[in-house]
Protein backbone atom coordinates (compact mmCIF):
# COMPACT_ATOMS: atom_id res chain seq x y z
CA UNK A 1 0.00 0.00 0.00
CA UNK A 2 1.49 3.35 -1.07
CA UNK A 3 0.23 6.88 -0.68
CA UNK A 4 1.18 9.71 -3.00
CA UNK A 5 0.78 12.52 -0.47
CA UNK A 6 0.97 13.00 3.27
CA UNK A 7 -2.14 13.97 5.19
CA UNK A 8 -2.88 14.95 8.77
CA UNK A 9 -5.90 14.45 10.99
CA UNK A 10 -6.64 16.99 13.74
CA UNK A 11 -9.61 16.71 16.11
CA UNK A 12 -12.30 19.33 15.53
CA UNK A 13 -15.79 20.06 16.82
CA UNK A 14 -17.45 19.10 13.55
CA UNK A 15 -20.32 16.66 14.03
CA UNK A 16 -19.36 14.67 10.96
CA UNK A 17 -15.66 14.32 11.78
CA UNK A 18 -15.98 10.76 13.11
CA UNK A 19 -17.34 9.59 9.76
CA UNK A 20 -14.57 11.45 7.92
CA UNK A 21 -11.84 9.89 10.09
CA UNK A 22 -13.35 6.42 9.64
CA UNK A 23 -13.37 6.93 5.87
CA UNK A 24 -9.74 8.07 5.75
CA UNK A 25 -8.36 5.45 8.13
CA UNK A 26 -10.17 2.65 6.31
CA UNK A 27 -7.51 2.91 3.60
CA UNK A 28 -4.81 1.80 6.04
CA UNK A 29 -6.32 -0.40 8.76
CA UNK A 30 -7.96 -3.83 8.85
CA UNK A 31 -11.73 -3.16 8.56
CA UNK A 32 -12.51 -4.66 11.98
CA UNK A 33 -10.34 -2.06 13.76
CA UNK A 34 -11.09 1.19 11.91
CA UNK A 35 -13.73 2.31 14.42
CA UNK A 36 -11.55 1.39 17.41
CA UNK A 37 -8.55 3.40 16.16
CA UNK A 38 -10.85 6.26 15.17
CA UNK A 39 -12.16 6.44 18.74
CA UNK A 40 -8.62 6.27 20.15
CA UNK A 41 -7.70 9.22 17.93
CA UNK A 42 -10.81 11.25 18.79
CA UNK A 43 -10.17 10.75 22.51
CA UNK A 44 -6.83 12.54 22.06
CA UNK A 45 -6.13 16.14 21.12
CA UNK A 46 -3.24 15.52 18.72
CA UNK A 47 -2.03 15.85 15.15
CA UNK A 48 -2.04 12.40 13.55
CA UNK A 49 -0.12 12.28 10.29
CA UNK A 50 0.20 9.48 7.76
CA UNK A 51 3.46 10.01 5.91
CA UNK A 52 5.69 8.60 3.23
CA UNK A 53 7.84 5.57 4.02
CA UNK A 54 10.87 6.19 6.24
CA UNK A 55 13.67 3.64 6.30
CA UNK A 56 14.65 4.46 9.87
CA UNK A 57 11.27 4.07 11.57
CA UNK A 58 7.67 2.95 11.11
CA UNK A 59 6.17 5.68 13.28
CA UNK A 60 6.97 8.16 16.00
CA UNK A 61 5.55 10.38 18.73
CA UNK A 62 6.67 13.93 19.41
CA UNK A 63 5.48 15.93 22.40
CA UNK A 64 4.25 19.39 21.59
CA UNK A 65 6.27 22.39 22.75
CA UNK A 66 5.27 26.01 23.28
CA UNK A 67 1.58 25.22 23.08
CA UNK A 68 1.81 23.06 19.95
CA UNK A 69 -0.24 19.87 19.72
CA UNK A 70 1.42 16.54 20.35
CA UNK A 71 2.10 14.73 17.09
CA UNK A 72 2.07 11.11 15.94
CA UNK A 73 3.28 10.03 12.51
CA UNK A 74 2.91 6.58 10.94
CA UNK A 75 4.28 5.38 7.61
CA UNK A 76 1.50 5.03 5.06
CA UNK A 77 3.03 2.09 3.17
CA UNK A 78 2.66 -0.42 6.02
CA UNK A 79 0.41 -3.41 5.61
CA UNK A 80 -2.88 -3.01 7.57
CA UNK A 81 -1.81 -5.11 10.58
CA UNK A 82 1.61 -3.45 10.83
CA UNK A 83 -0.15 -0.08 10.59
CA UNK A 84 -2.49 -1.09 13.42
CA UNK A 85 0.29 -2.25 15.77
CA UNK A 86 2.52 0.73 14.97
CA UNK A 87 -0.31 3.22 15.49
CA UNK A 88 -1.20 1.78 18.90
CA UNK A 89 2.51 1.72 19.79
CA UNK A 90 2.69 5.47 19.20
CA UNK A 91 -0.57 6.22 21.03
CA UNK A 92 0.91 4.34 23.98
CA UNK A 93 3.79 6.86 23.90
CA UNK A 94 1.25 9.69 23.92
CA UNK A 95 -0.66 8.25 26.87
CA UNK A 96 2.55 7.62 28.79
CA UNK A 97 3.65 11.21 28.23
CA UNK A 98 0.27 12.59 29.32
CA UNK A 99 0.41 10.60 32.56
CA UNK A 100 4.12 10.71 33.45
CA UNK A 101 5.62 13.48 31.32
CA UNK A 102 9.19 13.00 30.15
CA UNK A 103 10.44 11.65 33.48
CA UNK A 104 10.15 7.95 32.57
CA UNK A 105 12.00 5.72 30.13
CA UNK A 106 10.51 5.84 26.59
CA UNK A 107 9.95 2.06 26.60
CA UNK A 108 9.86 1.41 30.33
CA UNK A 109 7.17 -0.43 32.24
CA UNK A 110 4.89 2.63 32.16
CA UNK A 111 4.83 2.58 28.35
CA UNK A 112 4.48 -1.21 28.28
CA UNK A 113 1.39 -0.98 30.50
CA UNK A 114 -0.19 1.65 28.24
CA UNK A 115 0.60 -0.40 25.13
CA UNK A 116 -0.98 -3.47 26.68
CA UNK A 117 -4.15 -1.51 27.50
CA UNK A 118 -4.47 -0.48 23.86
CA UNK A 119 -3.66 -3.93 22.46
CA UNK A 120 -5.93 -6.02 24.68
CA UNK A 121 -9.21 -4.93 23.02
CA UNK A 122 -7.65 -5.82 19.65
CA UNK A 123 -6.59 -9.27 20.85
CA UNK A 124 -9.87 -9.91 22.69
CA UNK A 125 -11.88 -9.04 19.59
CA UNK A 126 -10.87 -12.33 17.91
CA UNK A 127 -10.85 -10.41 14.61
CA UNK A 128 -7.10 -10.82 14.07
CA UNK A 129 -5.63 -13.59 11.94
CA UNK A 130 -4.73 -16.39 14.33
CA UNK A 131 -0.97 -16.14 13.71
CA UNK A 132 -0.95 -12.42 14.55
CA UNK A 133 -3.14 -12.96 17.62
CA UNK A 134 -0.73 -15.61 18.95
CA UNK A 135 2.32 -13.45 18.16
CA UNK A 136 0.81 -10.45 19.98
CA UNK A 137 -0.11 -12.53 23.03
CA UNK A 138 3.43 -13.90 23.16
CA UNK A 139 4.80 -10.39 22.75
CA UNK A 140 2.73 -9.13 25.68
CA UNK A 141 4.17 -11.86 27.89
CA UNK A 142 7.69 -10.58 27.26
CA UNK A 143 7.15 -7.08 25.92
CA UNK A 144 9.95 -5.70 23.74
CA UNK A 145 10.59 -2.06 22.95
CA UNK A 146 8.63 -2.14 19.70
CA UNK A 147 7.08 -4.35 17.07
CA UNK A 148 10.33 -4.08 15.14
CA UNK A 149 12.49 -5.39 17.98
CA UNK A 150 10.20 -8.37 18.63
CA UNK A 151 11.58 -10.58 15.88
CA UNK A 152 8.86 -13.22 15.96
CA UNK A 153 6.07 -10.64 15.85
CA UNK A 154 7.85 -8.79 13.04
CA UNK A 155 8.19 -12.04 11.06
CA UNK A 156 4.47 -12.69 11.38
CA UNK A 157 3.52 -9.13 10.44
CA UNK A 158 5.83 -9.06 7.43
CA UNK A 159 4.04 -12.07 5.96
CA UNK A 160 1.17 -9.68 5.25
CA UNK A 161 3.47 -7.43 3.18
CA UNK A 162 3.60 -7.82 -0.55
CA UNK A 163 7.09 -8.89 -1.54
CA UNK A 164 8.48 -6.84 -4.40
CA UNK A 165 8.91 -8.77 -7.63
CA UNK A 166 12.05 -10.88 -7.53
CA UNK A 167 12.78 -10.04 -3.87
CA UNK A 168 13.23 -12.28 -0.83
CA UNK A 169 14.01 -11.71 2.84
CA UNK A 170 17.68 -11.23 3.64
CA UNK A 171 17.61 -14.05 6.21
CA UNK A 172 16.72 -16.48 3.41
CA UNK A 173 19.89 -15.73 1.43
CA UNK A 174 22.99 -17.92 1.86
CA UNK A 175 26.01 -16.44 3.61
CA UNK A 176 28.29 -14.33 1.36
CA UNK A 177 25.54 -13.94 -1.25
CA UNK A 178 25.43 -10.68 -3.19
CA UNK A 179 22.21 -8.67 -2.97
CA UNK A 180 20.82 -5.27 -3.89
CA UNK A 181 19.01 -3.02 -1.41
CA UNK A 182 17.82 0.49 -2.30
CA UNK A 183 19.96 0.42 -5.43
CA UNK A 184 23.17 -0.48 -3.58
CA UNK A 185 24.97 -3.81 -3.77
CA UNK A 186 26.04 -5.66 -0.62
CA UNK A 187 27.56 -8.96 0.45
CA UNK A 188 25.76 -10.78 3.24
CA UNK A 189 27.92 -11.27 6.33
CA UNK A 190 27.49 -12.72 9.84
CA UNK A 191 24.36 -12.33 11.96
CA UNK A 192 24.52 -9.90 14.89
CA UNK A 193 21.36 -10.29 16.94
CA UNK A 194 18.59 -9.62 14.40
CA UNK A 195 20.74 -7.87 11.79
CA UNK A 196 23.41 -9.00 9.38
CA UNK A 197 26.75 -7.26 9.04
CA UNK A 198 26.86 -6.63 5.29
CA UNK A 199 29.66 -5.15 3.20
CA UNK A 200 28.81 -2.57 0.58
CA UNK A 201 30.47 -3.59 -2.67
CA UNK A 202 31.40 -0.07 -3.83
CA UNK A 203 32.90 1.23 -0.59
CA UNK A 204 33.77 -1.92 1.43
CA UNK A 205 32.01 -0.28 4.38
CA UNK A 206 30.08 -2.48 6.80
CA UNK A 207 26.38 -1.89 7.44
CA UNK A 208 23.85 -3.56 9.73
CA UNK A 209 20.84 -4.70 7.70
CA UNK A 210 17.65 -6.15 9.16
CA UNK A 211 17.26 -9.88 8.65
CA UNK A 212 13.72 -9.14 7.46
CA UNK A 213 14.75 -6.62 4.80
CA UNK A 214 13.39 -7.31 1.32
CA UNK A 215 16.39 -7.66 -1.00
CA UNK A 216 17.11 -8.65 -4.58
CA UNK A 217 19.46 -11.66 -4.81
CA UNK A 218 22.12 -10.85 -7.36
CA UNK A 219 23.27 -14.07 -9.04
CA UNK A 220 26.82 -14.78 -10.21
CA UNK A 221 27.75 -13.16 -13.55
CA UNK A 222 24.68 -10.91 -13.30
CA UNK A 223 25.43 -7.31 -14.22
Amino acid sequence: MLISTNFTLVKTNRLDQREEVIRKLSRFLPPAFVVYVTDVFLASNIRFSIVRSRASKLGDFRAGVNGEKHKITVNGDLNPYSFLVTTLHEFAHLNTYLIFGSSVSPHGHEWKNEFKKLLLPVIDSKDLPKDIEIALVNSLVNMKASSCSDHQLAKVLIQYDRLKDGHILLEELPMHAAFVLNGREFIKGPLRRKRYVCQEASSNRAYLVSSLAQVYHKKENEE
